[in-house]
């Protein structure tokens, strides 16, 4: 796990460690010392550590005019023994949207497990964006499978179109054009 990087190939048109809003601003990274671990696999010092003990995340991109944020994720997403949702929501999630973020595309190819409790924090995220939305990309089918049995793809949207994202080969304002366009159109806008 610890050859798995964050994507870095928009690291020139955001840095969270630079951005002052960031809940990372000023964090100093290593290229060489890996100091954190998904149980006893250690993982590439790039992720940003945000308080869970085996999900880490890199907020990719955020752009404020048009109120969007692009993250990725590894890791297990553990809401049952590490409450995982709460600590990113309220040390990244509600920091975002304090600074008028209401679009969060989540990059879950690096998601090994979920595990769910409750959907509290996941309808208060949902509730706090107006209009806005969740979208996660390219998660893995069992994963998607086991939010949709705790009712949380009420909440994120999963599946279909977003199952097989070419992320990678377009800019973030571009995927953030693309996921908008293909979420109105699931709804019927």
């Amino acid at each position: 796990m610890h050859h798995i990087e964050p994507y870095y190939h928009w690291s020139d048109l955001y840095n969270a460690a630079k951005d002052a809003h960031s809940p990372f601003h000023n964090r100093e990274y290593s290229e060489f010392t890996f100091t954190n671990s998904i149980y006893n696999h250690l993982i590439h010092p790039q992720w940003d550590d945000f308080g869970s003990q085996t999900l880490f995340i890199k907020i990719l991109m955020v752009n404020y005019d048009l109120k969007y944020c692009i993250i990725e994720l590894i890791g297990e997403w553990n809401d049952l023994l590490y409450n995982d949702i709460m600590y990113l929501y309220r040390n990244v999630i509600e920091l975002l949207i304090d600074k008028g973020i209401k679009y969060f595309i989540l990059i879950g190819e690096n998601i090994l497990n979920f595990h769910a409790d409750t959907n509290d924090y996941y309808e208060e995220w949902s509730n706090n964006i107006g209009d806005g939305w969740i979208i996660g990309i390219n998660f893995r089918s069992f994963v998607i499978s086991e939010f949709s049995e705790v009712n949380i793809d009420y909440f994120i949207a999963f599946s279909g179109e977003f199952n097989d994202v070419q992320w990678r080969k377009i800019m973030p304002d571009q995927l953030f054009e693309k996921l908008t366009l293909t979420f109105n159109n699931r709804l019927g806008i």
